[in-house]
């Protein structure tokens, strides 16, 4: 299976947040599962200075984007088993920032209708585009746009992760034909239209062959109005493609044991280094070395739905505990002069650094003990399973993939792996926090299970990948894996099924011996088909009979009952289970004996005629043993019913008995015809 993954930041290229991480961690996890893989993402001026000595020159091309026709190089790089390519454009991307600029609208247009257009020059010829949030959200409906005109682009199936609805790409009406270059159709029709702006998304969840979102919760929180941002309908209408596959982290560049950015190196079997790096945090931030006082951690983004709020409500609450506090993060002004200030008023206590520094942030996540998440709104969140990766215990509010990756600790029976509270309400967030700052106080045995528990959560990314390979075989029809499906039918199963009838099949027949089938034998010739195995033991059947007249008809019944077999199943009563009816169609083999034995059943043909006599005696003569024989043969198994059967046409009145020897006299005229 081919893919191409389109995205517009990917680790350790370029990044500006959680859409990185993925972008630098899924592909290699693909191609270790055996896909072909490509990224393909913009040629940043930060990505060209720290990586230009690496890139090998491919190609150029023009593209058109409405009435512009702008250079496009393509460069590459082989990294981890992926082939990475950059498409180049200095008008668009030789800039020190990423995102935040005027027109990024364009800067990104050019970028999916770049991808689309330069797609004869990759390496292969993509079964599958994986395209992630607006930026790269036109790809699919290039892909609709120009497959109306060109054949070839109408074998690619698409697929949508969504990292955050909150990010649409909306613009003015006007530009979808004067910037990206689209007939007003799209509009007209709703596809791309959303309260009277271009929506990128939208016109991207509506075209895709697959939509998913970055966990199962957020998958399904995408339906409703609180966190769809005015796309729920649009979601609930796509629901039949609508899927959640929860995130993973790179396990080697999140390894305690041997990261080189903290102080000790430690595991979950060894955790005396986490003491060390807790003191270095100490020292670094300014606050007091207390080693058996709380370290509670905040690395994020300083906006509103990472639950800011709530912190800002209780901070002071929070301080009265006895806990240490440190922020790391920048964002919007009333979040940063709010912790400014606070810093100032807990000295020793509490530690704030507005800005983004990687190294400090694998400082703080190693060095602390609880990490505090309490966001409004998380689709999947990474720094959760960072922090439990490293042995900081999280507390998290239940949203998105914190409720997928963080179950709440139960101390009746010693379960979970951290701390959780529903309600988007401060003074649940603030409990939460009093008890887990407890647990490390007054029970460190608990506490280190709790953390152990943590670390040993698996986050990899090969479940994922495993999970979005199926999404591409959904879409695209190739089975996947294409060879381990094969050596593992489930038509083995039916095979011994089909054994063990036949298996049953005789022990019924021999504990039914021929004793009681005498009489019944001749009243019905056709129901000893089922028998045909027993037909040997109906030989011995005459000792207890009266004449031995008696034995040969018996015996040339039962040659007339193997040949005309297909009557008999016509016959059998209603009833009678299903079961038995399959049971019998194996009789068919013994028809190769009847041509063998024509001239007895020509013999029998005038002792026939005495049959009907010698079997009404009996019936008239013992009607009270006939219901005791039906009872036995209830209660034997599958080849039973055959017994019982005969003994019902014992106990039966002349008249079913004559309805019974009417079709058996037919039967034997036309031996004699033959």
């Amino acid at each position: 299976m081919k893919i191409l993954y389109a995205t517009s930041e990917a680790v350790p290229f370029c990044k500006t947040g959680g859409l990185a991480d993925v972008a630098g961690s899924l592909p290699p996890a693909l191609a270790a599962e055996g896909a072909e893989i490509a990224v393909v993402l913009p040629l940043y001026q930060r990505v060209k200075e720290r990586f230009g000595d690496q890139l090998k020159f491919e190609c150029y091309d023009y593209v058109d984007l409405a009435w512009r026709h702008s250079y496009c190089g393509l460069f590459s790089l082989e990294r981890e088993g992926v082939t990475w390519y950059f498409l180049d454009n200095e008008q668009y991307f030789r800039r020190p920032e990423l995102y935040g600029y005027m027109d990024d609208g364009e800067r990104f247009g050019f970028f999916s209708r770049a991808v689309v257009r330069m797609l004869g020059h990759f390496k292969f010829w993509p079964d599958v585009i994986h395209c992630n949030d607006w930026q790269t959200a036109l790809v699919p409906i290039y892909l609709k746009d120009d497959g109306v005109r060109e054949d070839r682009f109408r074998s690619i199936k698409t697929t949508l992760t969504i990292h955050n609805i909150e990010y649409q790409g909306r613009y003015g009406k006007e530009t979808l034909g004067d910037l990206f270059g689209l007939d007003h159709g799209w509009a007209d029709d709703g596809t791309i239209l959303m309260d009277g702006d271009v929506n990128l998304l939208k016109g991207a969840i509506l075209c895709a062959d697959a939509v998913n979102a970055v966990s199962p919760t957020y998958a399904n929180e995408l339906k409703m109005s609180y966190f769809a941002h005015r796309l729920e309908n649009v979601m609930r209408q796509c629901g039949y493609k609508l899927s959640g596959v929860l995130n993973g982290i790179d396990l080697k560049r999140y390894d305690p044991a041997a990261d080189s950015h903290i102080t000790a190196n430690y595991s979950k079997d060894d955790m005396a280094g986490k003491s060390a790096d807790k003191a270095a945090l100490q020292r670094m931030m300014g606050l007091r070395e207390e080693p058996y006082t709380p370290i509670v951690a905040i690395v994020s983004r300083l906006v509103s739905h990472k639950g800011l709020d709530l912190i800002c409500e209780v901070l002071h609450d929070m301080m009265e505990l006895p806990l240490q506090l440190v922020v790391l993060g920048k964002g919007d002004r009333k979040y940063e002069d709010f912790f400014g200030w606070a810093a100032q008023q807990y000295p020793g206590r509490m530690a704030v650094r507005l800005d983004y520094n990687e190294d400090l942030s694998m400082a703080i996540y190693a060095g602390a003990d609880l990490f505090l998440m309490p966001s409004k709104s998380e689709p999947c969140g990474l720094s959760q399973m960072i922090a439990m990766r490293y042995g900081t215990v999280p507390i998290v509010r239940e949203t998105g993939g914190l409720k997928d990756t963080v179950q709440p600790y139960e101390a009746w029976r010693d379960a979970g792996n951290g701390f959780t509270f529903a309600n988007y309400a401060s003074g649940d967030m603030l409990y939460v926090i009093r008890e887990a700052v407890y647990l490390y106080k007054d029970y460190p045995d608990a506490f280190a299970r709790l953390r152990s528990r943590a670390m040993e959560s698996d986050f990899s990314w090969k479940r994922s990948a495993g999970e979005y390979l199926h999404i591409y075989s959904n879409i695209t029809g190739q089975p996947w894996p294409p060879a381990s499906e094969e050596p593992t039918p489930v038509a083995s199963e039916p095979e011994p099924a089909a054994v063990e009838e036949p298996v049953t099949e005789p022990a019924p027949a021999e504990e039914a011996p021929a004793q009681e089938e005498p009489a019944p034998v001749p009243e019905k010739a056709e129901e000893a088909a089922p028998a045909e195995e027993p037909a040997p033991a109906e030989v011995p059947a005459p000792a207890k009979s009266e004449e031995k007249a008696l034995r040969v008809d018996t015996t040339g019944r039962a040659l007339v009952a193997k040949e005309e077999k297909p009557t008999a199943l016509t016959q059998i009563p209603a009833d009678q289970p299903k079961a038995l009816v399959k049971q019998e169609t194996p009789a068919a083999p013994a028809k190769a004996e009847v041509p063998a034995e024509k001239a007895p059943v020509k013999e029998e043909s005038p002792a026939k005629t005495e049959a009907p006599a010698a079997e009404k005696a009996p019936a008239a003569k013992k009607p009270a043993r006939k219901p005791a024989a039906k009872k036995t043969a209830g209660r034997k198994t599958a080849k039973k019913p055959a017994a019982s059967k005969s003994t019902s046409a014992k106990t039966a009145k002349a008249p079913s008995a004559k309805k019974e020897t009417t079709p058996k006299n037919g039967t034997a005229a036309s031996e004699e015809k033959k």
